[in-house]
This record gives C-alpha cells, structure tokens and sequence, in this order.
C-alpha cells in the first residue's frame, strides 16, 4: 500500500486484512516522511519505505524495494505522485488506485482529498463516491475496476462529503 498522507484508506485496509490467512500487507511506502500512513504501519507492524520522486524512477527501485516482498498487487491509497513506466511495466493490471470521487469527473493532477471533495460541493453535484481503477501513465484515467456512489446533501461541508466517501 502506498500512500502521501494520513493514510485513512490504508488503515482501513490493513485492518480488513489483518486477520486474512491469503492476503496481508507486507509493505507501506510513502514519499513523506511524516506522513500519518506510517504510525498506521508501526500499529500492524508492516515493513514501510521512505522515498523521493527521484528515487521511485531510479532503475533499481522496483528491484531494491519491491521484489524482496514478493509483492502481487500495489494499492495506491491517497499516494500523490504519478507512477513510473517500469511500475506499470513490472505491475500489469497489478496497481491499482483508490480515488474519492466519480471518475472522469474530479479527476486528474491537483484533485486529491480535500480538493475533491472542496470541487463537488462547489459544483453542485448531487453524487459522489470513490472509484477503483487501474494505474496506467496518467493521472485517474486507468480503467475502472469499480464505482461506489453516495449522494451529496446541498447543507454538507466539503469535510462531511469527505467522511461519507470514506
């Protein structure tokens, strides 16, 4: 699991695996030291990595970093930066990403946790909800694996629509 952040959906995941005898996490990576995901970590007692946009588009990245777990699916959750080639090369079909709201809409560079959530309750949406797609090369237009929808309230916050997607 890869994440920038607090790492809510990470949490979530970890917790619903935890006990799960065919799937576990084995790895969380993040590209922010200080990102909360890690304390998520540190409580399931998950191996994590520290990185650099620079050294996630390193040649040996993959081979240093992600072979050694024997890794069969990356989920990205709430991770910002744009994935290389060689993760998609060495993952086909096997990166996927968690994102708060209904592709194609809200989608794109700059448009992750609150700012989704601050760009549906400014357009005046009457539904949201998270989409699970396919990484491929550009941001959130992989194809969709699958869309779960909740309705926008016209009194919500942008924080309320945030727990609901959630």
């Amino acid at each position: 699991v890869f994440a920038s952040g607090q790492g809510s959906n990470a949490r979530k995941i970890c917790e619903y695996f935890s006990s799960n005898p065919l799937i576990q996490v084995v790895l969380i990576g993040t590209n922010k030291t200080d990102a909360g995901v890690l304390n998520h970590a540190r409580d399931f007692n998950i191996h994590t990595i520290t990185f650099n946009k620079k050294k996630m588009w390193e040649q040996n990245f993959i081979k240093e970093n992600l072979l050694p777990f024997g890794i069969d699916l990356i989920v990205l959750a709430g991770f910002l930066l744009l994935i290389p080639p060689s993760w998609i090369e060495n993952y086909p079909r096997r990166i996927i990403n968690i994102h708060p709201a209904l592709l194609p809409k809200f989608g794109g560079k700059g448009l992750f946790g609150s700012h989704v959530h601050q760009a549906v309750k400014a357009s005046g949406e009457v539904e949201t909800g998270i989409t699970i797609h396919y990484v491929n090369a550009h941001y959130d237009e992989g194809e969709h694996i699958l869309q779960v929808k909740c309705p926008v309230f016209p009194q919500e916050t942008p924080e309320q629509i945030a727990s609901r997607v959630l």
